[in-house]
């Protein structure tokens, strides 16, 4: 994971190294851009790695600057794939998709149906002309937001399709979705159940095309390993993140493999995109990255009886517990600091393009959003602004922004104040929110 890392942000040797051989990092902006007009690279412009140096070292801690302020909590709030929109939930009912290139104008403001407590998770499709969103209930709800309607009322001014995850075996249990996620082709949804499953549900089909009894509690967090839809990553309040690969699923449904680290029950999964890395966020006040190909093939260890009990949607995390450690920690590295509680906080990884996928950050119950650095653990980040947790916030996989949203019913946007002057003289004054001038200039 180091060795991937560095690859991905460390400039062209030529320029690491200082005239007496030894290495000088991080390279200044001024003997990256003489490296670029003497071509090190050989492609004429900077390389991938030299744009994640040059970029990753502006984090976006200034701010924030106020998007929309709601009068109920917010749960989900995402950007688009391009960047170009960002999705709100809002528990009153509420999902607002804002046209982040139009001045952060609303493109849609959809009423939702059925909502049972709260939205719990959105998706929005890869070629962003449907959204999902999901509530505990097993009815998933589908939008059409490429339509020319702003105010979407369902089943008034616009039809929800309701997708229905249930079988006839269910026996009448009314289990409720935590985690509904596209795949890659827009053809498949998966979804994590407050009745333990993990469900795909094929919309070509309009039907449930695979369930799995997958752990022993409550299923939180589902995602796809990566662009091929063949594994699967699912965690659970039993504390275990299972992988699934449908090419080889038996008759029994058993995973792939089982990764032990996690103390508690896991809120959420964010995958690298490679197949291979993944992070997660768990109730033990930790967020662990994890190696594929550590897993093993059941549970082989378990972790004992606590010796407290406790309950994270009303109490603390117990003193005594902060310095316990699984005895078959497969993760690869911990970090360590923020606060999950309350509610299912959310992590991921940094944008590939602008970082290297050089950072992980997180909301967290105390009101603030962390940054850490993926490889040394070291706690780069911390924005503090809200007054209520932090459920959700989404770094932009282009610009050196990020958008926070809370509990308080706040959504507001934190930038650097450097990074968009050194990046624009990179791309000669193109502008530097389009991936192609990136892509052409850099």
């Amino acid at each position: 994971m180091y060795d991937i890392s560095v690859l991905k942000s460390t400039p062209h040797r030529l320029l690491v190294h200082d005239g007496s051989g030894r290495k000088e990092l991080p390279v200044s902006p001024v003997k990256m851009l003489a490296g670029r007009e003497a071509n090190c690279s050989g492609r004429g412009r900077f390389s991938s790695a030299d744009r994640c140096h040059m970029l990753s070292r502006y984090l976006p801690v200034n701010g924030p600057w106020l998007i929309d302020q709601m009068p109920s909590r917010a749960y989900v709030s995402q950007f688009s794939a391009d960047g170009c929109l960002f999705v709100a939930g809002f528990q009153g009912n509420i999902i607002k998709i804002y046209n982040v290139e139009k001045g952060w104008k609303v493109q849609k403001n959809i009423l939702t149906k059925s909502l049972r407590w709260t939205i719990t998770d959105t998706s929005l499709s890869p070629d962003q002309r449907s959204l999902v969103y999901a509530s505990m209930s097993p009815i998933v709800h589908i939008v059409n937001v490429g339509s020319s309607e702003t105010e979407s009322l369902a089943n008034v001014t616009e039809i929800h399709d309701g997708l229905d995850f249930s079988s006839n075996d269910d026996g009448g249990y009314s289990f409720g979705i935590f985690s509904v996620k596209f795949s890659t082709d827009g053809r498949e949804l998966v979804a994590g159940t407050s009745g333990d499953s993990l469900v795909v549900y094929d919309l070509e089909a309009n039907k449930v095309s695979l369930r799995i009894l997958a752990h022993a509690a409550d299923v939180n967090t589902v995602c796809f390993a990566d662009e091929t839809g063949h594994l699967i990553y699912s965690g659970s309040d039993d504390s275990f993140c299972k992988v699934w690969d449908r090419r080889c699923l038996n008759a029994k449904g058993k995973p792939a493999g089982v990764l032990m680290g996690h103390l508690e029950g896991i809120t959420f999964i964010d995958s690298r995109g490679d197949g291979r890395y993944f992070i997660s966020n768990g109730k033990d006040q930790t967020i662990k990255l994890w190696d594929l190909r550590k897993i093993s093939s059941n549970v082989t260890c378990n972790h004992g009886q606590k010796s407290f009990e406790w309950d994270y949607r009303w109490m603390d995390y117990p003193p005594q517990a902060k310095d316990l450690n699984h005895p078959c920690d497969q993760s690869v590295a911990t970090y360590r600091g923020h606060s999950v509680l309350r509610t299912l906080v959310r992590c991921f990884f940094s944008p590939a393009f602008s970082t290297g996928q050089k950072y992980i950050y997180t909301g967290s119950h105390n009101a603030c959003v962390y940054v850490y650095d993926l490889v040394t653990g070291a706690q780069v980040a911390t924005l503090k602004h809200h007054k209520s947790p932090v459920r959700d916030c989404s770094w932009h996989p282009f610009q050196t922004m990020l958008v926070s949203s809370s509990w308080d019913g706040d959504v507001v946007k934190w930038e650097s104040s450097g990074s968009s002057d050194v990046a624009a003289s990179l791309v000669k004054k193109k502008s530097i929110y389009k991936r192609h001038f990136f892509e052409d200039y850099l």
